[in-house]
C-alpha cells in the first residue's frame, strides 16, 4: 500500500499550519496532523529560570498521543486503499505532519511580539538542538528559504508534491 507523508518543521509562529492547511486545499485525499494539538496541559509544562513557560521542548508535547494518531490515519488510509483495490496517484493518501522543529531564525518576524528574551534564550537553542538531530538523520529533508513569500513557498512544496505523485504514478504503471 503506498501513502505519501510530509513532514513540515520550523520554529514556532514560523507559518507551519499555514503552509500545511493551504496545501490540504489543493491536494486530493491529504490530511494535516499538527503538533499543536499534543501539548500537555498548562500545569505540565515546565518554567525555566526565567519565567518563561518551556512550550518548545519534547517534553511538552504527549508525542505518544501523536504517534498514535499518524498510526491510526496510516490504518485508516490501508483500510481505504484496500477496500477500493485500485490506486491512482490521485487517490493516493496524502499526510501532512507539521510541527515546530526546524526553521530558519534570521527572517522571523511575529507579531505581537514574544517576551523580551524569550526567542533568543529559549526558542532558538531548542530550534538548533532539533535541528542537528534532523540533520542526523539520514532521511530526504528540504529546507525551504524563509525569506520566500508565503504564496512562493507554496507553490514550491505543491509543484514538488505533484512531481513526486507524478513519479508514483508512473511506477504504478509500469509495476
Amino acid at each position: 500500500m503506498k501513502t505519501f507523508i510530509i513532514g513540515i518543521s520550523g520554529v514556532t509562529n514560523g507559518g507551519k499550519t499555514t503552509l500545511a492547511k493551504n496545501l490540504q486545499k489543493h491536494l486530493p485525499n491529504c490530511s494535516v496532523i499538527s503538533q499543536d494539538d499534543f501539548f500537555k496541559p498548562e500545569s505540565e509544562i515546565e518554567t525555566d529560570k526565567n519565567g518563561f513557560l518551556q512550550y518548545d521542548v519534547l517534553e511538552a508535547l504527549n508525542m505518544e498521543k501523536m504517534v498514535a494518531a499518524i498510526s491510526c490515519w496510516m490504518e485508516s488510509a490501508r483500510r481505504s486503499v484496500v477496500s477500493t483495490n485500485q490506486e491512482s496517484a490521485e487517490e493516493i493518501p496524502i499526510l501532512i505532519i507539521e510541527g515546530f522543529l526546524l526553521f530558519n531564525y534570521n527572517t522571523r518576524v511575529y507579531e505581537p511580539p514574544d517576551s523580551p528574551g524569550y526567542f533568543d534564550g529559549h526558542v532558538w537553542p531548542m530550534y538548533l538542538k532539533h535541528r542537528q538531530e534532523m540533520q542526523d538523520i539520514t532521511w530526504e529533508v528540504v529546507y525551504l528559504d524563509g525569506t520566500k513569500s508565503e504564496e512562493d513557498l507554496f507553490l514550491q512544496v505543491y509543484e514538488d508534491l505533484i512531481q513526486e505523485l507524478a513519479k508514483q504514478k508512473c511506477l504504478q504503471v509500469t509495476a
